[in-house]
């Protein structure tokens, strides 16, 4: 009897179940089938400056942007990223610290060149609002501000950085009119090529990379082993 009781009630609990369980389920499963199958079929959006095709042969002599004295005994010149993590912790952390105790002493200048990388969508651009700024002599000012604002501007965050490059321009003072002119004829997209073929010249494989005294240093190094680059080139004198 006992046995029997419990058999009933087992059965209770199993048809008690709503019989719409289990198509809410199926259309559940249907329904997020359908969004994965969108993400993944969704294309990315194109960047404002698609990357452009460079060769070496007929780009033309590099033109970097020189801090320092021309005098200078060692000559340093930073192939970077705008974008680059790396790139953007040397200036921001390593860089001040060379700029004051290496370059502001007059024992080396400091050149920096562009090497946008084709996966850092937004560098591109970067570079070509940097250009922009030294036309009205304001290149370093700008190279802070990117480095410094690299959060708010990069691949990650936007698919068109123009508008936080526009607000950097205005606070440092720009001809606005004039630099957004430069910046949608992408006056210096040559000069661009130039300075990632004279990268590529010079066998540079990662950012930031460095070329001291001759001689190439891949990576940000920290400020001491800078320091001892720079002394080992001096030496060699």
């Amino acid at each position: 009897m006992a046995a029997n009781q419990r058999s009933r009630r087992n059965v209770v609990r199993e048809t008690s179940r709503p019989k719409a369980f289990f198509p809410i389920l199926i259309a559940i499963a249907i329904a997020g089938a359908s969004i994965l199958g969108y993400v993944l079929s969704r294309k990315p959006a194109e960047a404002e400056f698609k990357p452009i095709t460079i060769d070496p042969k007929t780009a033309g002599p590099e033109h970097g942007y020189t801090l320092g004295k021309a005098d200078a005994p060692v000559k340093v010149l930073e192939y970077a990223d705008f974008e680059c993590p790396a790139c953007g912790h040397f200036a921001t952390v390593t860089e001040p610290d060379v700029r004051k105790r290496i370059i502001d002493t007059g024992l080396a200048s400091l050149t920096f060149l562009d090497f946008p990388l084709v996966q850092h969508r937004n560098s591109q651009a970067a570079s070509n609002a940097a250009a922009c700024a030294d036309e009205q002599g304001r290149f370093w000012p700008m190279h802070d501000m990117l480095f410094n604002g690299q959060i708010d501007w990069n691949t990650g965050a936007t698919n068109k950085p123009k508008p936080v490059f526009q607000r950097y321009a205005a606070a440092l003072g720009l001809d606005m009119a004039k630099w957004e002119t430069c910046y949608d004829s992408r006056k210096y997209q040559g000069r661009i090529a130039a300075n990632y073929a004279s990268g590529e010249r010079m066998k540079v494989s990662q950012t930031p990379s460095f070329i001291i005294g001759g001689k190439l240093y891949p990576g940000a190094a920290p400020y001491d082993d800078f320091k001892r680059m720079v002394d080992s080139a001096q030496q060699k004198k």
